[in-house]
């Protein structure tokens, strides 16, 4: 069976072709400019062209911050190119799986939110994440969306890789500590999707379309995330930084205001496909060691 993964240079893209592949799907990996979802003859084209028996799409505009200035953009490829490629796999009767966000809450609960709380995003990029899931519920009902949070890798950027980074060169580093949240790996992600991938392929009858939420077990701070990272981290090198402060979000300003609690409740995904995600903790602790299995350092020293 062949699966399309749209958006091939993102973490996800590139976890998610190791764990399908272990699955025994065949992968192809397709993006910009000769899968480009934002238009829709060259979208169509392409797909066509691929015939795929399973679209998963990991394409997205992420960055935060700067979508509050290219609003256009963001909306041009969260919402109307998942639009597209709605109406793309509606036409071609393919089942589609589309990766969402925490964002498209405002983080003023105090329970882990579940998929049925009422979406209510604080910025630019939440608003085209979610007008996006509204696009696809609308145009297209063999779907999978799963939200998740606090996505992070040994590949690409992002909060472990600049951690990592910003280690090796200051002494003193400050980290926002009432922003709380699950940290989910983009193994573990990728590893999901790929047993909603075989559940398809089992018999796409019986699945369960409709929205799910994956993220690690536990919650913590992005500050108790910082101190995880170099604890696991100094078995294999030696950093700069002797110090962590935890500071409020109000000594940390961005353009883009975050969700205070972006905790997410991942009990309907246990249930309707037996996936269990990991404490946050040991799946820290795979991506740190497959990290450093990859990228020489300087050796830590007793």
């Amino acid at each position: 069976m062949k699966t399309l993964v749209v958006g091939h240079h993102g973490m996800l893209a590139q976890s998610l072709t190791p764990n399908l592949q272990q699955a025994g799907f065949a992968v192809i990996r397709q993006g910009r400019p000769s899968l480009d979802i934002t238009q829709q003859e060259n979208l169509h084209r392409g797909m066509t062209t691929i015939q795929p028996d399973i679209v998963i799409n990991a394409a997205a505009y992420t960055a935060v911050d700067q979508a509050e200035s290219e609003q256009d953009l963001a909306f041009a490829v969260n919402r109307d190119g998942l639009r597209h490629l709605a109406d793309t796999c509606h036409e071609m009767g393919l089942p589609l799986i589309h990766v969402s966000t925490d964002y498209v809450f405002d983080g003023r609960a105090r329970e882990p939110y579940r998929e049925d709380a009422t979406p209510a995003p604080l910025g630019i990029y939440g608003q085209s994440k979610w007008q996006g899931e509204t696009a696809l519920r609308s145009r297209h009902h063999t779907h999978l969306i799963i939200r998740t949070a606090w996505l992070y890798s040994h590949n690409g950027q992002n909060f472990v890789k600049t951690m990592l980074r910003l280690g090796r060169e200051r002494e003193v580093l400050r980290v926002v500590n009432d922003q709380y949240g699950c940290p989910t790996y983009s193994q573990d992600l990728a590893a999901a999707i790929a047993a909603m991938c075989q559940r398809i392929r089992q018999d796409r009858t019986t699945v369960p379309w409709g929205t799910y939420h994956f993220c690690s077990t536990g919650q913590i701070t992005w500050y108790d995330f910082a101190l995880a990272i170099f604890e696991e981290a100094k078995v294999f090198e030696q950093f700069c930084v002797r110090e962590i402060i935890p500071i409020p979000t109000t000594d940390y300003p961005t353009p883009a205001q975050r969700p205070a609690y972006s905790v997410l409740d991942c009990s309907k995904i246990q249930s309707d496909f037996c996936i269990m995600p990991r404490p946050w903790r040991d799946s820290l602790r795979a991506c740190i060691q497959e990290l450093y299995s990859c990228t020489p350092t300087t050796p830590a020293t007793s």
